[in-house]
């Protein structure tokens, strides 16, 4: 295995981001103006998470691509981090919006939509009965109410490396056996040791003494880990899980927000999962804001009198927009046109493809990376060997490294998801496309390497 040459790093990083600034100058003068009038500059606090120095602004986005302020045109691997997971701008989406919002976006009344939006998920991911939401970190704060609801307990379980939205149970790390906030996390309003359990996925032992003392109202997880990189589950990993959550009379939520990646009924209906009960968001509406969870008849039975008892108002649950028109009628034509098992049938081979891509290269390099992909979703470590939790990711973590190489794919016209090394495929996304991306990994590694 030969090694990165990390004494020429800055000064690569100082060429890079040279070139960076000589090619966006628009986006440059745009950030200036911005941080007189929002909040570190951007209307969202991690947008200037970015390789370069200031962010990129946007223009447009179509398909596979987009383009910036200044006219530079990036291939996107990005995909508003799974939001345009199936491309930006889908038209059968742009079409049902445009009609919807000539008849009304928001009225706080149901529409036909929402009953086939139902039925739908229904029918792909198993459960029975669904409610709609705004974004996927509503949905699991949603579900974690009704979870307290029916099981009367006050714990949720989480493990290490999660990140399951802006919920602040699941905001934590577990250090030295303790669970405390995660280093990022802002105003944590209570010791998250009151709330919450942690334990590092894949281990069934740390799984099953943390469900012991039968005070778990719920385990919150998804069902492979992706916001520390790709981590998949060991085998029997999850028929462990079940029959451990049943036994402590724990209610089971799965995270199919990412997850969504592996088909059109997620990790859940490709692994035949069972949960009592099932999250997910970004992806629903191809970026219009809007989510979903699902339950099994049993939480319905336990729940259902006290969400249509006179203080739903007040419940915890929901808000005004809720369920509006326009989001809802933008779910019905991404579920029905876009997220189908052709436009799967066509990822998946490019994803592979992508995989195989990487894979060339580590190998070919004798860099001691690795590539893993689940589903149409891929990503590269910086170990040799595949990590079993969110401990071990932590360990192969480089953000000097991950930080040159995001912003040399980015000035060559590939935009990486900012926070690890993750690509999504998307419909749009074509053979050239990938093997692009090939070539610009490649050119990367031998710089690095040089």
């Amino acid at each position: 295995m030969v090694s990165i040459n990390r004494s020429q790093m800055r000064e690569l990083q100082a060429k890079e981001e040279q070139r960076f600034v000589e090619s966006r100058p628009k986006s440059n003068a745009l950030f200036q103006r911005a941080k007189k009038s929002l909040l570190a500059g951007v209307p969202m606090n991690w947008m200037v998470r970015w390789a370069g120095p200031y962010p990129v602004f946007v223009s447009e986005a179509r398909g596979a691509f987009l383009k910036d302020v200044d006219g530079n045109r990036y291939l996107d691997l990005c995909l508003g981090d799974t939001g345009s997971m199936f491309g930006h701008s889908p038209k059968p989406v742009v079409d049902a919006v445009r009609r919807q919002v000539s008849r009304g976006i928001t009225t706080m009344l149901p529409t036909e939509d929402s009953i086939w939006v139902g039925e739908e998920l229904a029918r792909r991911f198993g459960l029975p009965y669904w409610q709609i939401a705004m974004t996927a970190t509503d949905a699991n704060r949603f579900s974690i109410r009704l979870a307290r609801e029916v099981t009367k307990r006050k714990y949720v379980l989480v493990v290490h490396g999660c990140y399951h939205g802006t919920v602040d149970e699941t905001l934590v790390n577990l250090e030295g056996g303790a669970v405390v906030p995660r280093g990022g996390n802002i105003g944590p309003p209570v010791p998250p040791s009151t709330t919450t359990k942690a334990v590092q996925f894949n281990d069934v032992r740390a799984l099953e003494e943390a469900l012991s003392p039968e005070d778990v109202a719920c385990v919150l997880m998804e069902p492979a880990m992706t916001n520390r990189g790709i981590i998949l589950p060991d085998p029997g990993y999850h028929d462990a899980l079940r029959e451990l959550t049943s036994r402590a009379g724990t209610l089971l939520i799965i995270d199919e927000t990412h997850t969504i990646c592996c088909g059109v009924g997620g990790y859940t209906g490709v692994q035949g999962l069972k949960p009592d009960m099932i999250t997910m968001g970004k992806p629903l509406a191809s970026g219009v804001p809007v989510a979903a969870f699902g339950v099994s008849q049993y939480v319905s039975d336990m729940i259902v009198e006290r969400i249509l008892s006179d203080g739903t108002d007040e419940s915890g649950l929901g808000g005004t927009l809720t369920g509006n028109a326009f989001a809802v009628a933008a779910m019905r034509a991404t579920l029905e046109k876009v997220i189908t098992k052709q436009a799967f049938n066509r990822m998946m081979p490019l994803a592979e493809r992508f995989e195989k891509g990487v894979d060339d290269v580590i190998k070919s390099r004798g860099v001691p990376w690795h590539v893993a992909r689940l589903g149409v979703r891929i990503e590269y470590h910086f170990c040799q060997n595949a990590p079993r939790d969110g401990a071990e990711a932590d360990m192969a973590k480089d953000a000097e490294l991950e930080k040159l190489l995001h912003l040399m794919m980015l000035n060559r016209g590939i935009l990486m998801t900012p926070f690890h090394n993750m690509a999504l495929i998307s419909p749009s996304t074509t053979a050239k496309d990938v093997d692009r991306h090939t070539a610009v990994f490649a050119e990367c590694v031998d710089t690095l390497l040089s």
